[in-house]
């Protein structure tokens, strides 16, 4: 006769600080899942109506920005925008249009924004009509959104420009790279620097002549003081309220190379008169210049006494070299090389 199996012993419970030893680091993850989920639906609901804000401040101030379609999403660590038929003006008839246009900051930064048009984008000017710009390389960054001037960046690289269907003719045609750079400065000053590497120019006449075919490059790097007061419903209002606040443009570096032609200025400073035409003095290193004047007088750009005395003037300070000083002077509306006058000083604004 056998005697039954005694009963297991039970395995004794784990104290209740044990379990949650085990769970605590679950039920925390998830707190901290929901409460990250409230705040990035909270951030996603504040920059929806922070896009209708700005759409609608920007419209106010006469440079309408619409849309077709907004998406926003990126949970849970970015905040992602995607906008379709996107369409900006500015007064005088120039805008800026875009099939799609892509956007990613992080959440925890929405201050510091990258943005992208894959599929390109056309420019539309007042006169000309527009220009369907593509390339390898399309975007811009947006940072500082507080700054005068925000921080802004665009870069394009491989860039081709074709002028839509029946619009006129673009000056260039393809560039290696384009940028554009805005930035704010200390004393109420602001940074802006453009270039343009390796363009192709499409027109003839002038450019043409003066390029010989080969490549055009272009640099632009200038100081503005006042920049406070660069603000307006329009381009005319804003720039009178700088010139009225006493604003300037000190020129760092200037050039464009076109072929063996090279016209370079550094150290200049420019401003925006009474007329609304420019005002101040630009000191020239000019490269070629005789050529780069003859094709200006052919053009009927300059009359022929103009560019007679203009060239004698460049051919005097070229001496044995192949490089001549000069200043270029913008004053009582008027344009000058030296002593020798070519013509009205370009129109910045119209004060009317």
């Amino acid at each position: 006769m056998s005697l039954p199996d005694p009963p297991s012993p039970r395995k004794p419970r784990p104290p209740k600080t044990r379990r949650w030893g085990l769970y605590g680091p679950f039920i925390a993850l998830g707190i901290v899942a929901a409460a990250w989920s409230g705040f990035w639906v909270m951030a996603r609901s504040k920059l929806s109506r922070g896009l209708d804000t700005a759409a609608q401040t920007l419209a106010d101030a006469g440079y309408p920005l619409s849309w077709k379609e907004r998406v926003i999403g990126g949970y849970p660590f970015r905040m992602d925008v995607t906008l379709t038929d996107v369409r900006t003006g500015a007064p005088g008839g120039w805008a800026l249009e875009a099939p799609r246009i892509e956007a990613e900051a992080n959440a925890y930064s929405p201050g510091h924004w990258l943005i992208a048009a894959p599929l390109g984008l056309t420019f539309v000017r007042p006169l000309g009509g527009p220009v369907v710009v593509t390339g390898q390389l399309v975007r811009a960054s947006l940072t500082h959104l507080n700054a005068r001037p925000p921080s802004l960046s665009f870069e394009g690289v491989k860039l081709s420009f074709a002028p839509a269907p029946g619009a006129q003719p673009f000056a260039l045609t393809t560039a290696d790279r384009v940028e554009f750079h805005l930035r704010a400065g200390p004393n109420d000053e602001g940074g802006v620097f453009a270039s343009v590497d390796n363009g192709q120019a499409r027109l003839t006449g002038l450019f043409a002549r003066v390029a010989a075919g080969k490549p055009i490059s272009i640099v632009w790097n200038s100081t503005l003081s006042k920049v406070s007061a660069f603000t307006g419903r329009s381009w005319a209002e804003a720039v009178r309220h700088w010139a009225d606040a006493g604003g300037t443009m000190t020129v760092r570096q200037a050039g464009i190379t076109a072929g063996d032609a090279i016209v370079g200025a550094a150290g200049g400073s420019l401003r925006a008169a009474a007329d609304g035409r420019l005002a101040g003095s630009l000191p020239l290193t000019l490269s070629q210049a005789p050529r780069a004047l003859g094709a200006l007088n052919d053009e009927g750009l300059i009359d022929h006494e103009a560019a007679t005395a203009a060239t004698e003037v460049a051919q005097a300070r070229q001496g044995g070299g192949q490089q001549a000083q000069a200043t270029l002077y913008f004053q009582a509306g008027r344009t000058t090389l030296g002593p020798v006058a070519l013509g009205a000083a370009p129109k910045v604004y119209d004060p009317r």
